[in-house]
């Protein structure tokens, strides 16, 4: 097959849980016999790359590209809108890694206006369409109805390192990865901390990992004035690692997740989870991690006492994680997306 991929995420320098995904699946892409040209906004080290400048413009053009390429198929796994000016002239895939835009769940208001516009007609000119997790499949069929169940694939995701060695906690350090936002619930978690025993936050200390998103303030002004809570603000993937390989406890009580990718890395170095059931975190996790009410911070303050002050629950929870852990791989969502796309009707 000759493919086309928008792979721009994939090579940002501050990767957001989308420019992972899309970088674990073009890296595991990248190793199968297909004919792959890889689209991007600056060169690339890879041979069949091709890059366009600009933002708006960079649309038109890759949209350009695809329609003179002969391609079979135009892979659009982090935007709608090349999909968008396609329409019926070439065959393209969508990514759908949430529903985000269409639910209570706070969200950043430009993406959201662009998701809203744009996903019904990318939908239905698409020759299939594949999510990152059976909950975010279940979402769009729920909110698009006149969609066939057959026309769409959950392929999941993997995590970002094949091989990792497991955590070795040091037994002081509370862990949450993702962008400063109120979908990712980092207030509810600060106050819940805040909310422990002296004894307790004088032994651990809570981490903030993530850049600043959208209506953050508070989350910042409740993190500088929390004593044992630290914001690291974006930090390298060599960073990341050495966080996850010394974490006690991994806490991510997210209101809403297409798939939760920090939790998976969490889960694969055997940290001791605590997270919701709320999107496709509790398909994730499977019963490998500690459930709370995202909403409640009594439910996270409980939560975070269960695991902090219970040593047998937090082995207990660390030896489940890389199990459940080893059922998301990389191969598996490729060969899941090749074959959901060799067996779509055209």
């Amino acid at each position: 097959m000759k493919l086309i991929i928008d792979a721009r995420e994939a090579f940002a320098q501050k990767k957001a849980g989308k420019g992972q995904w899309t970088k674990g699946f073009l890296h595991e892409l990248t190793s199968r016999r297909e004919d792959l040209t890889v689209l991007t906004h600056t060169t690339q080290r890879i041979t069949t790359s091709v890059a366009f400048s600009g933002k708006l413009l960079w649309h038109f053009a890759a949209a350009k590209y695809a329609k003179i390429s002969g391609c079979d198929y135009y892979i659009s796994p982090t935007s709608f809108i090349v999909p968008y000016l396609l329409g019926k002239k070439v065959r393209y895939i969508p990514v759908i890694h949430d529903l985000i835009a269409f639910n209570n769940e706070p969200h950043e208001k430009r993406a959201k206006c662009i998701e809203r516009l744009l996903l019904n007609k990318t939908i239905i000119h698409a020759h299939h369409i594949c999510t990152v997790s059976e909950a975010t499949r279940s979402d769009l069929l729920a909110r698009f109805p006149h969609l066939s169940p057959s026309s769409v694939t959950a392929i999941y995701a993997g995590p970002m390192h094949v091989q990792v060695p497991l955590s070795v906690p040091d037994q002081k350090t509370i862990v949450c990865v993702g962008t400063l936002c109120p979908r990712k619930n980092q207030e509810r978690l600060i106050k819940a901390y805040a909310a422990l025993p002296d004894s307790l936050k004088n032994q651990f200390k809570l981490i903030l990992v993530g850049a600043r998103g959208w209506d953050d303030a508070e989350i910042l002004r409740l993190a500088r004035i929390t004593k044992g809570v630290e914001w690291k603000d974006y930090v390298s993937d060599e960073e990341y690692q050495t966080l996850l390989s010394t974490a006690t406890v991994f806490a991510y009580p997210s209101l809403y997740e297409g798939f939760g990718m920090q939790v998976l890395d969490a889960l694969q170095r055997g940290i001791p989870v605590l997270t919701s059931n709320r999107g496709s975190l509790k398909e994730v996790v499977g019963d490998s991690a500690l459930i709370v009410d995202p909403e409640s911070v009594i439910s996270i303050t409980n939560g975070l006492r269960q695991l902090l002050e219970q040593t047998d629950l937090r082995k207990e929870y660390a030896s489940y994680g890389p199990i459940q852990a080893e059922s998301f791989t990389w191969k598996r969502t490729v060969d899941l997306f090749l074959e959901s796309v060799e067996s779509a009707v055209y």
